[in-house]
């Protein structure tokens, strides 16, 4: 990696002076000389491993997981999901106050698994298709109830989110589930008469379609060609992840705002040691190409709204998609709400499933 690093042929220099054309030259080449020089490794890996991990093969594929439980035996199960350019990474900062939380009290405590999405970290790659949404939504069950839950809840942003949600539609084993990116779509009452929340949220959603989704436009209709790119150079892996951690933070313009260049190369760690650059993009392939069911979810459903989060829907969008029984409009905080607010996130999340427990 760091014989790559070396090697970089760099591009030229934006022609502007701002993120409008991606993540700048200087910032990327100060990033990787850092990632080169400076990054342990070492020291974040031990970091990482104090959690317990494990993989379990399922349909086929292994699927790697934190399975942390709490020294509370009657805690709450608690499955978390991650996205893209995410990882469980993401979750570092949460696992802890949620298996063992300051009260003591067992009623506030979570037994956590934190699976890897298939392709993405040290899960298996699929070789064929049919790994999107709906058949994770299954695995995760699978796995639950393997691990002994019989009755858990689930979360998740992102990826996470879509996964989450349709564990809410199968039901089953699941109680309940808390997403911090609700899946909300416009209603015709808000297209014709919106509220002033409803134009803002209009309004954000068509400069997203427009600047945005070239991200995932390539992800779902080539992520092959794209992956040879991300699998030769680590310069190449950082800046496609890094510059989704300035746009969809809330960072104020800079993502070491946010987190630390430890972390945000942690997560970028876990892309490059795997080479999962193109697998994980297929995921938006597979999930974009067969994923339209909008069937609405009756499990009792907690929502935090983070004010910086990418697509964030009204709760008038979200009401016909789920039965929202908690809502939260947070003060602050983006699209990795366990990585950039961990406090908030985790009060959320204990709050919202103390009412299904």
């Amino acid at each position: 990696m760091r014989s790559r690093l070396a090697r970089t042929r760099w591009p030229e220099a934006e022609c502007v002076d701002d993120w409008s054309q991606g993540i700048p030259l200087s910032y990327t080449r100060e990033l990787a000389a850092y990632w080169a020089n400076d990054y342990d490794w070492r020291s974040r890996e031990a970091a990482l491993n104090r959690f317990d991990q494990f993989t379990a093969e399922i349909d086929g594929l292994d699927i790697h997981f934190i399975h942390q439980r709490s020294p509370h035996e009657d805690a709450f199960p608690l499955v978390l999901t991650h996205g893209w350019p995410g990882s469980i990474v993401e979750f570092h900062k949460v696992i802890e106050p949620l298996t063992n939380p300051v009260s003591g009290r067992a009623e506030d405590a979570f037994h956590v698994v934190c699976p890897s999405l298939p392709g993405y970290g040290f899960s298996g790659k699929p070789t064929s298709t049919g790994w999107g949404v709906e058949k994770i939504a299954k695995a995760w069950d699978t796995l639950m109830l393997r691990l002994g839950y019989e009755r858990y809840g689930a979360q998740g942003g992102d990826w996470g989110s879509a996964v989450t949600t349709q564990i809410g539609r199968n039901g089953g084993h699941c109680a309940a589930i808390h997403l911090n990116m609700a899946i909300g779509r416009p209603t015709k009452e808000s297209l014709a008469n919106p509220t002033e929340e409803e134009k803002r949220a209009l309004a954000a959603l068509a400069e997203h379609r427009n600047t945005g989704t070239g991200y995932s436009k390539q992800q779902s209709t080539r992520p092959q060609t794209l992956g040879y790119g991300l699998a030769d150079s680590p310069v190449g892996q950082m800046a496609w992840i890094v510059e989704k951690f300035w746009a969809w933070s809330d960072c104020d313009g800079h993502p070491e705002k946010s987190f630390s260049r430890d972390e945000l190369l942690d997560n970028v760690m876990v892309y490059w040691v795997t080479n999962t650059g193109a697998s994980s993009a297929r995921l938006y392939w597979q999930s974009f190409r067969s994923w339209g069911n909008m069937d609405r979810v009756e499990l009792p459903t907690g929502i935090a709204n983070f004010p910086a989060e990418v697509l964030s829907a009204p709760r008038s969008w979200c009401e016909p998609v789920y039965n929202i029984t908690h809502w939260t409009d947070m003060p602050r905080g983006g699209h990795f709400a366990a990585f950039e607010q961990p406090e908030l996130f985790v009060d959320d999340v204990r709050a919202f499933f103390a009412t299904v427990r």
